[in-house]
């Protein structure tokens, strides 16, 4: 048995269930295979039993055991009677077959019934593979007991039962190989919707399809298979989405540092520099490559923590009025504008982190930038319960046509304007804000350029027990204005120029 233990299993889920079945069918049909032929057997037995008590019958017809000694009548044509036939009277042989010999085995085993009494059977092998039923029929009468032992060829009754069981064997056969054939045919067959919602499964998650499975028209356990499907397929999408989204996030958040440093670097270049405009450039450098780490950290922080949970982590609170002069600061445009920050409270808090803040306002003041004619105006005011950030610019504004894809990732409002957005900065803006429960929307009701507003939850910090300005920006609520005139490559002394015209105020932002 252990070399059928060591036989290699299917591999396949319909090998191993058709397997199993065919095995199961296997231990069924032998038993009802042997079963049956048990009681073919029995039945076989029983009716050349009732062939030798009728013969012994019709024998005993023509015993007469009235007179004071038994005889045996003769009768016409009575060599029917007498073949495999004797007679005792007691223990004494009256009639033997004439075929047997006094000695031979059949007569002793006669003799042995005829002893033992009326009704018992028995088999004798009378030669190999001969065998040979003998019954027993006692006569009494008033001359003493007479037994009638007759005897019968058991080779027919042998020969019919080998030949059923052949029969049943054959049967057997072909009843195991239909019952695999069907059985595997109807595993295949249940198989297959499973097979397919599995190449379906690995198509649609490698494109991305917003197809899915589904629960109509499948059984529950392809329904139920369908919705773990579903489920994976929606799970697999989002992130992809959120790896698609995070790196053009970051690619659009990114373009500005980078920017400036490759600016910064053209006008270092174009002819050499004193050591203060080099440490100035320097300065520079630092600050945008410290911008650039900060919107990293930030965007993979927010990641990290949306995909661990769906809760936002807990916020700090954080000056609002030296961050908006801050990203005023760092801003660049095409041509000149007047950045304006404009707070009624000094003390203004948000309830986010300093770098949330900046990324969340980035993009909106970027937009002003890019599309202002002249002046780009930052405001922050408290409303009940928050803080709201207005951004407003005196450019073309929205296009109403436009407003309802405002902030839908991988949208522009004008695809030829000229610049290299990729229509990511909105959408960014809003999901940041949304994630401290905080929200960006456009002001349609302002109609001379456009406004767009950042509301978040307000925070508090101690009070200072002296004013400490940021740079460029006053506490007493009043608004600092910076003009926002990026250097422009190889134009080194057009930028001298300009930083000798507002003496160098504006050349590195308002902190200067």
């Amino acid at each position: 048995m252990t070399w059928l233990l060591r036989l290699p299993a299917p591999r396949t889920l319909r090998g191993r269930l058709s397997l199993v079945a065919l095995t199961t069918a296997t231990l069924l049909m032998t038993v009802l295979t042997v079963a049956f032929n048990t009681v073919m057997e029995r039945h076989l037995r029983h009716q050349a039993d009732a062939e030798l008590r009728s013969r012994a019958d019709a024998v005993a017809t023509t015993v007469d055991t009235s007179g004071p000694r038994v005889r045996v009548l003769e009768t016409v044509n009575d060599r029917l009677l007498d073949d495999n036939v004797w007679i005792y009277s007691g223990t004494r042989l009256l009639e033997r077959p004439p075929s047997t010999a006094g000695e031979s085995t059949l007569t002793e085993a006669a003799a042995r019934l005829a002893v033992r009494g009326d009704g018992v059977c028995t088999t004798v092998a009378a030669g190999n593979p001969r065998s040979v039923r003998l019954c027993a029929r006692s006569l009494a009468g008033s001359s003493g007991t007479a037994t009638v032992v007759t005897a019968l060829d058991l080779a027919p009754y042998r020969n019919s039962a080998a030949a059923v069981l052949l029969g049943s064997l054959v049967l057997d056969s072909v009843m195991l190989a239909c019952t695999y054939a069907l059985i595997r045919l109807a595993v295949g067959r249940a198989l297959r919707p499973v097979r397919t919602m599995t190449d379906q499964a690995t198509e649609w998650s490698a494109v991305g399809s917003d197809e899915r499975f589904g629960a109509a028209h499948h059984p529950a356990e392809l329904a139920s298979l369908g919705a773990s499907l579903d489920a994976l397929l929606d799970r697999t999408r989002t992130v992809l989405g959120h790896e698609r989204q995070l790196t053009g996030e970051l690619s659009h958040e990114l373009r500005t540092p980078l920017t400036r440093i490759m600016i910064e670097l053209d006008w270092w270049r174009a002819r050499p520099r004193s050591a203060a405009e080099t440490r100035a450039t320097h300065e520079v450098i630092t600050d945008a490559a410290q911008a650039m780490r900060t919107i990293c950290d930030t965007l993979l922080d927010d990641a990290r923590e949306e995909a661990r949970t769906a809760a936002p982590a807990a916020p700090g609170a954080t000056a609002v009025e030296p961050v908006l002069c801050r990203l005023v600061d760092r801003l660049g445009a095409l041509e000149q504008v007047q950045a304006v920050v404009d707070t009624a409270v000094p003390e203004l808090a948000a309830a986010v982190r300093p770098a949330l803040l900046e990324r969340i306002v980035s993009p909106l003041l970027t937009n002003a930038v890019r599309y202002a004619r002249s002046t780009v105006t930052v405001s922050a005011r408290p409303v009940p319960g928050g803080v709201r950030i207005s951004v407003t610019d005196d450019g073309p504004g929205v296009p109403e046509t436009f407003v309802g894809d405002l902030f839908q990732p991988g949208r522009r409002a004008d695809p030829e304007d000229g610049h290299d957005g990729a229509g990511l900065g909105l959408p960014l803006a809003r999901r940041l804000a949304r994630t401290v429960g905080g929200e960006v929307s456009h002001d349609p009701a302002h109609t001379s350029g456009a406004r767009f507003l950042a509301d978040l939850p307000a925070g508090w910090i101690p009070r200072r027990t002296g004013p400490v300005p940021p740079p460029g920006v006053s506490l007493s609520g009043t608004s600092a204005a910076c003009p926002v005139r990026p250097p422009a490559a190889g134009s080194g002394d057009d930028r001298e120029k300009q930083c000798a015209g507002d003496g160098g105020a504006c050349c590195r932002g308002c902190s200067n």
